[in-house]
């Protein structure tokens, strides 16, 4: 019984994590002291991006899912970016938050 409970705690603090970098990465792109169209495109096309890498290599049902140490690197660059898009905004706290949340996360 306590396993289950673990296990789902462990996969809904997966799923917001996940979650977390698509408005992490948006965040960043929508902020940037860029012109609005550059603004519109990174605040929108890196979610977008990271949205169809996930598709094809991590969500459950990927055209060419990874295992292993490849899944491992995946993970650790997933959830490095939406880090290092709350680092790139200046927001600091935030990005340590989020990097302890996702160690804990990856260790479960």
């Amino acid at each position: 019984m306590m396993s289950t409970v673990v296990t789902g705690a462990g996969m809904v603090l997966s799923l917001l994590l996940e979650l977390s970098v698509y408005a992490a990465t948006g965040y960043w792109g929508f902020t940037l002291r860029k012109p609005r169209p550059v603004r519109w495109l990174a605040g929108l096309g890196l979610p977008l991006l990271l949205a169809g890498a996930w598709g094809l290599f991590a969500a459950p049902l990927a055209t060419f899912p990874l295992h292993g140490f490849p899944r491992g690197v995946l993970d650790v660059l997933w959830f490095g970016t939406g880090c290092a898009a709350l680092a790139g905004r200046r927001r600091r706290a935030l990005a340590a938050a989020f990097a302890l949340a996702s160690l804990v996360n990856l260790a479960l």
